[in-house]
């Protein structure tokens, strides 16, 4: 239940993205039921996690860097995901009204369904690799609905800001929790929670806080970071919400409690999370007065409170701790209604600037009900839930002990932010709800529909009962979360309404006066619509970006000045280094005997003898590039038969396929270019790129040579033996590709897909540069014609065969993808682009893309059964005169790799050839007249 749990958002959001635009109603309805049937789920398990169980799944993934992908329910996770999956499914109704018809729906609710399962992913982890995993998703999903509206420039400028921050902190978490790793021996987030004073007695211990701690600031906007929260505010009101009550900024506070067992309790843990959680409080609560937009004076407040949770945490007590996790529970209530409330004011009135709102009671009387009371919770009034967790941090304020200056310290921070909370708040109310007003809003103000408002209605309704009857509410899930934290530390506190006349209340009735005093002194003193703040912090990260951009122009123009020669100077020379340093070193390179070369036959002398003299003979001829491209295939064929040779026959296909569609790339490649290379002229130059090919060349036959005299005990023997009994497979080398290192050829594959779309993205609208015709029409070519209808089912025949046998024989996907495509390709050259797609109608991207899913659904299948990604299976059904036929699961794999490299090697080659000529270009009949090399004389390293 808890892996179907984590997957339906995944698998809804996939629906949904593909689904009808028409179906807007019915996505709508989709994305609310999988949140949900989520809440079902998770309240399925409450008596076990209510008992104090911790219900688990394990699958392993790569256990041996220890990542597993570890699911666990302790009552921390139990109560976030209560939170995520409820305040979802209220989100998504109320965004189902809340869209215009020119919104895209099937994106929106896609994004918001992918942040929740990373959201989701992220408080379930069992391991902190898979932590860190679904931590960086949520910053990529928030980064989508952040730039939802990407025809406005801020919400283009919130989203790569707040996708700069947070990824940035999530680098900084990933270094933190590699040396919590090391420093443990394992990941599995049991283990790392018991071993606190391990951790807190290393020499790492520092390193680690200040890692962790990055990541948790950057996420959860704490200063010096806090100025990327108010730019999110672009998005629509229903991610501001979500965002901001249940995920994206309450990550870091959940990630604060997880490892608080772990890192807290020392002194610099006290000094720095309780400092940090301070000054965010106040900053926070102090600019979110002179904010003027409804959204953003939510988003400073939202800042302020995070603060409070951490300042919580900070404090490191069991009560402070209890505190922190009761807040972000009534933070996430009185929010979530705060923003949808102030969306639909946005969506009646049409603005949000509150210097323009006034007196909506009269026009809204019961969305400002609903508002004016999620308002007074989020000020700390009585009979509300935010009094009570303001009351139990006024009263962890009071009590800390030892360190009396952050005592004093605390406290005054304490009362000032309440009366800095009630401020803002009042002015929330009073602008926007009395007063004068509306002024400047188009359109008639009236009441929005039903199921608008029942969200923002459920929400209310919590936040009294909460304050109400808290005992009967809250406190069973607050008392499971602590457990989820504390474990059996868990200490005493109360959660009645009432606890006499005591110093937290007399902190609470001072805040209260202070804060309606504060106001309206401000608003007889100073003209609180007249007065805007900037944000230094966000002129501080634009001043940063164009420094780096600068920097970056810089760098490129030294390094990519768009001289060929210098890319491929600098690329040698990086390789060189790399691969010199630890082989020298070591002296790796020496052979363990001299070989003897009497073995080899006249046949073998002959190869390398064309073999080497094709190379001189390129490098002799290298400015006239046809001739240099033949001469390559020539050595590129005496490769295939050394492979031969060498007993690879599957090597030996490959490099002659591989040859065939170079040599097509090469020659496309040549019809844009001159005829002949520009001639060398600096015998300087000239020497320094023998010098530098010699090198490169004598270090390569070095290893090679020092490969070839060394004995042959390696892994080879192990591999031969378990290849059939356990891959089911006679053919070593496809076994090897498909089975035991089949990860490594799905990420090949996929590196090759992506290398296709680029080269597709790039040059899909280039156009050649203008220039003359050559006069008279084409030649007709009606027997090539012919010829090329012949050869292709010919090849498909080929290509088809040598996929089905090559489990067993030399052949296989990549090889079999690769005969295929030379005939197309000759159809392309012979018949032209567009006749040849006209008739075969095949899209090569949709080609990639399927053959990246097959490839990846034969992987995730194992998972399901309880093995290992990309586990291999086996079956042999023995069928009616035709007698036993084994199949293998490899060969599923091995069909997304065929489509992966026919649909790449394709979409390079058509892209190639598909480059059409300029506007401005003289034609005749499509025939093209070659530049004169002048043109592209190119710039010199």
């Amino acid at each position: 239940m808890l892996y179907l749990l984590l997957a339906m958002p995944f698998i809804a959001a996939l629906v949904v993205a593909f689904a009808s635009p028409l179906q807007r109603r019915a996505i709508g309805w989709l994305a609310a039921l999988v949140p949900l049937t989520g809440l079902g789920m998770v309240l399925a398990q409450s008596p076990a996690v209510l008992k104090g169980e911790v219900p688990r799944a394990v699958l392993p993934w790569l256990p041996q860097v220890g990542l597993m992908f570890d699911i666990r329910m302790d009552g921390l996770a139990w109560m976030f995901s209560l939170m995520v999956l409820l305040i979802g499914t209220l989100v998504v109704i109320y965004a189902r009204y809340y869209l215009s018809k020119s919104d895209s729906a099937r994106r929106f609710f896609a994004y918001l369904l992918l942040f929740m399962g990373a959201m989701l992913g992220m408080v379930l982890a069992g391991n902190l690799l898979m932590l860190v995993v679904f931590w960086e998703l949520t910053s990529i999903a928030s980064f989508l609905l952040i730039a939802f509206w990407s025809h406005r420039s801020d919400a283009r400028e919130g989203a790569r800001m707040a996708l700069a921050i947070t990824g940035g902190g999530g680098m900084a978490l990933l270094g933190g929790v590699i040396l919590i790793g090391r420093i443990v021996g394992s990941y599995d987030l049991d283990v790392v929670l018991a071993s606190g004073d391990l951790i807190r007695n290393s020499e790492w211990y520092p390193y680690v806080l200040g890692l962790v701690l990055l990541g948790i600031f950057t996420k959860s906007a704490q200063f010096p970071f806090h100025f990327w929260l108010p730019h999110a505010m672009a998005a629509p009101t229903p991610v501001s919400a979500y965002l901001h009550s249940a995920t994206m900024v309450k990550a870091g506070v959940f990630l604060l409690a997880r490892l608080h067992p772990a890192l807290a309790g020392t002194d610099l843990f006290f000094y720095v999370v309780s400092g940090v959680g301070a000054v965010t409080l106040l900053t926070g609560a102090w600019l979110a007065i002179f904010q003027h937009d409804l959204k953003g004076l939510l988003a400073y407040s939202t800042i302020s409170h995070l603060g409070l949770i951490t300042l919580l945490f900070g404090l490191s007590t069991p009560l402070a701790v209890v505190a922190g996790l009761f807040h972000i529970l009534n933070h996430a209530t009185f929010k979530a209604s705060l923003f949808m409330a102030a969306g639909i004011i946005d969506h009646e009135t049409g603005t949000r600037d509150m210097r323009r709102l006034g007196n909506l009671r009269r026009h809204l009387p019961f969305t400002s009900t609903l508002a004016i009371i999620a308002t007074l919770a989020m000020a700390g009034i009585p009979l509300l839930n935010g009094f009570l967790s303001k009351e139990m941090f006024f009263a962890q304020a009071l009590e800390i002990e030892g360190h009396a200056n952050m005592r004093m310290a605390m406290t005054v921070a304490a009362v000032l932010a309440g009366v800095f909370g009630v401020a803002y708040s009042l002015r929330f109310v009073h602008d926007t709800f009395f007063g004068k007003g509306p002024r400047a809003v188009e359109g008639d103000i009236h009441e929005p529909p039903r199921w608008m408002k029942i969200p923002v209605e459920v929400l209310v309704v919590l936040c009294l009962a909460v304050g109400i009857v808290p005992a009967w509410t809250i406190a069973p899930v607050l008392h499971t979360a602590a457990q989820g934290v504390l474990g059996a530390k868990v200490p005493h506190y109360s959660l009645a309404i009432w606890h006499g006349f005591n110093l937290p209340l007399l902190m609470s009735i001072a805040g209260v006066v202070g804060g309606v005093l504060l106001y309206f002194a401000m608003r007889r003193l100073l003209d609180l619509h007249a007065i805007v703040r900037g944000s230094l912090g966000r002129r501080i990260y634009l001043l940063n970006v164009e420094r780096l951009y600068a920097l970056a122009n810089r760098f490129t123009r030294a390094i990519a000045n768009g001289s060929e020669q210098r890319s491929q100077l600098l690329l040698v020379l990086v390789a060189m280094a790399l691969a010199g340093v630890p082989l020298f070193g070591s002296g790796a390179l020496w052979p363990a005997a001299l070989p003897s070369l009497s073995s080899l036959p006249l046949l073998g002398w002959l190869c390398w003898f064309i073999l080497v003299a094709g190379t001189l003979i390129t490098l002799s001829m290298y400015r006239y590039r046809l001739r240099a491209v033949i001469v390559v295939g020539v050595v590129g064929l005496m490769v295939s038969l050394a492979f031969v040779y060498f007993s690879a026959p599957d090597l030996a296909l490959t490099q002659l396929m591989v040859e065939i569609v170079t040599a097509c790339l090469m020659l496309l490649a040549l019809n844009y270019l001159p005829k002949e290379a520009v001639p060398e002229r600096s015998t300087v130059r000239r020497w320094r790129d023998a010098a530098i090919a010699v090198t490169a060349g004598g270090g390569l036959a070095a290893i090679v040579y020092a490969m070839l005299t060394r004995p042959s005990s390696t892994i080879a023997g192990e591999i031969l033996a378990r290849s059939l009994p356990e891959g089911h497979g006679s053919n070593v080398v496809n076994v090897i590709l498909v089975d035991f290192r089949g990860f490594d050829t799905f990420g090949e594959i996929t590196v090759f897909a992506i290398a296709g779309l680029i080269v597709h993205a790039l040059l899909r609208r280039t156009r050649m540069a203008p220039e003359e015709m050559v006069e008279g029409p084409p030649m007709p070519l009606p027997m090539a014609a012919d010829l090329s209808q012949v050869l292709f089912p010919l090849a498909l025949t080929v290509s088809i065969y040598l996929f089905l046998r090559g489990h067993n024989a030399p052949g296989g996907g990549f090889i079999a993808g690769l005969v295929l495509v030379v005939p197309v390709l000759l159809q392309y050259v012979i018949q032209g682009m567009e006749r040849v797609e006209r008739v075969l109608g095949i899209d090569y991207v949709r080609c990639i893309g399927i053959g990246l899913l097959i490839a990846a659904a034969t992987g995730l299948a194992p998972m399901l059964l309880g093995y290992p990604f990309l586990t291999s299976g086996h079956v042999g059904p023995v069928l009616p005169v035709v007698g036993e036929v084994p199949l293998a699961s490899a060969t599923a794999f091995d069909i997304g790799v065929y489509l992966v490299v026919f649909g790449g090697a394709m979409l390079i080659l058509s892209t190639m050839g598909g480059i059409r000529p300029s506007l401005l270009r003289k034609t005749y009949r499509g025939m093209i007249q070659r530049p004169d090399p002048a043109q592209f004389r190119g710039r010199r390293a």
